[in-house]
């Protein structure tokens, strides 16, 4: 049977501030509170709270047929706690329906995963832990950041104990080959991979609206039939978006939301379900091994890593950053380790393109790509020396990561070694358990004795009485 995975994401640009040169070690805070506050509640107002209630309503609509994923960063749970609590509220609300699986990702929504490996896994178990300790469930499926993806990024997250990621049904690692069935990582087998149909995901996040577009206007019926007119040996159709496409790329008055909303009626008449990312890897079987030798993404056409990284300024940023990932791993300052969530942001590194792509894009207070170059490297500036005062000078990265090292060797062992005393302790109970009953009845027993020990002793008295009489 043909099933659709509905995926959203959520994330929340952080806006920096402007700042100059001279700033540089008398102003520690980098942000723009004024731009951020507003732009959350627009969003938040404008799509996230409307996109949410219509995925409740539709949840608890189809009595369990209905099912969606979603994933939010860290930085932007951070930001709706803040300002817009009230779609914390609706995503618990959503959650109690049962028809919704909430996936993990990076916690910086950042390139974590292109610089430092350690780094990546420390950010993607703590976004891991907040997701169960808000939702009730550890994420058993990961999405990188913008569904960035290689074999190696794909055996790292592999020996995290993920059993499926998300990436991007790019042309130029799938060939012939379709995205509409569930493949595996070439370095980790045991890792199932769910990819992207980008055309069915943007005709409805980037085309829906366009009245220019030959498919316009698009009906759910017209939608679903495209689906059913794939192949039948064609199970999985993935559809990813971000959430904000719902009422920001595409606004409500283009009633994209009652678009959605009938999308699972009009599958149900096709026999087309609808199900989880963790559903669909349970059920289904790869078919093939994906070769991501370079990273792929869900950004731009030509789908990589050159939006962040594609100019000699992307890649200076990006260095300079991640040079002193170590350090920060040892800190334990929290506002440090917040500033460095913050700075991760992949948008950091977008805002800074000179690629054409012909799509616009919203640098907020930059004028131009140099322009956020330079504000990024002077808070970039600050950051690197508030970092660097935390450690001796003297001290070169090779002693940080053999210091690393034993840290990270240390806690192997400790974890051993609780798993032996969790091991010993159950082996303990068990015999308890057993000797417990024989124990109760020897007690039982030597309790009676000395009852009927009692009831002799006097009789005895008597006989010796008597004959003393005598």
């Amino acid at each position: 049977m043909r099933t659709i995975c509905l995926y959203f994401e959520i994330h929340q640009v952080i806006h920096l501030k402007r700042y100059r040169f001279f700033d540089i070690g008398s102003d520690h805070y980098y942000y723009d509170d004024y731009a951020n506050e507003h732009s959350i509640n627009d969003v938040a107002e404008r799509s996230y709270i409307p996109a949410l209630t219509a995925l409740i309503e539709m949840a608890k609509a189809n009595n369990g047929y209905f099912k969606v994923a979603l994933s939010i960063s860290g930085v932007a749970l951070e930001q709706l706690e803040i300002h817009a609590p009230a779609v914390v509220d609706l995503l618990h609300q959503l959650n109690d329906t049962g028809c919704c699986e909430f996936l993990s990702e990076p916690y910086s929504h950042g390139l974590s995963s292109l610089a430092n490996e350690d780094c990546f896994r420390e950010e993607v178990m703590r976004m891991s832990n907040k997701i169960k300790q808000m939702f009730g469930k550890m994420p058993k499926v990961f999405r990188n950041s913008s569904l960035i993806y290689s074999d190696e990024i794909g055996a790292v997250v592999a020996s995290m104990g993920f059993k499926g990621m998300l990436t991007e049904g790019a042309k130029h690692i799938l060939g012939w080959k379709s995205p509409h069935y569930v493949y595996n990582c070439n370095m980790a087998p045991n890792l199932k991979l769910l990819l992207r149909d980008y055309k069915l995901s943007d005709d409805i996040s980037l085309r829906f609206s366009n009245s220019d577009w030959s498919e316009y206007p698009l009906f759910a019926d017209k939608y679903i039939g495209w689906i059913d007119s794939l192949p039948q040996e064609e199970q999985v159709i993935n559809i990813f978006m971000e959430l904000s496409a719902l009422g920001m790329l595409q606004p409500l008055s283009s009633n994209i939301l009652e678009f959605l909303k009938a999308l699972p009626a009009c599958a149900k008449e096709r026999g087309i379900t609808f199900s989880t990312p963790t559903e669909i890897i349970t059920k289904l079987k790869p078919v093939a091994t994906l070769d991501a030798a370079y990273p792929v993404s869900w950004v731009d056409e030509e789908r990589d890593t050159g939006c962040w990284l594609g100019n000699v300024m992307q890649r200076e940023a990006f260095n300079k950053l991640y040079s002193v990932a170590d350090r920060i791993l040892l800190c334990n300052d929290r506002r440090i380790k917040q500033d460095w969530d913050y700075l991760q942001a992949s948008n950091n590194f977008r805002f800074m393109t000179t690629r054409n792509t012909g799509v616009y894009l919203n640098r907020g207070i930059y004028e131009s790509p140099y322009d956020a170059f330079t504000n990024y490297m002077n808070i970039l500036g600050d950051f690197l020396s508030r970092v660097n005062s935390l450690f001796p000078e003297d001290i070169d990265n090779e002693e940080l990561n053999s210091l690393l090292t034993t840290i990270h060797n240390q806690g192997i062992e400790i974890e051993v070694l609780h798993k032996e005393l969790d091991k010993l302790s159950v082996e303990k109970e068990k015999p308890a358990k057993k000797v417990a009953k024989p124990k109760k009845e020897k007690e039982t027993k030597v309790a009676e004795k000395p009852a009927t020990e009692k009831k002799a002793k006097p009789a005895a008295k008597k006989k010796t009485t008597v004959k003393s009489k005598e």
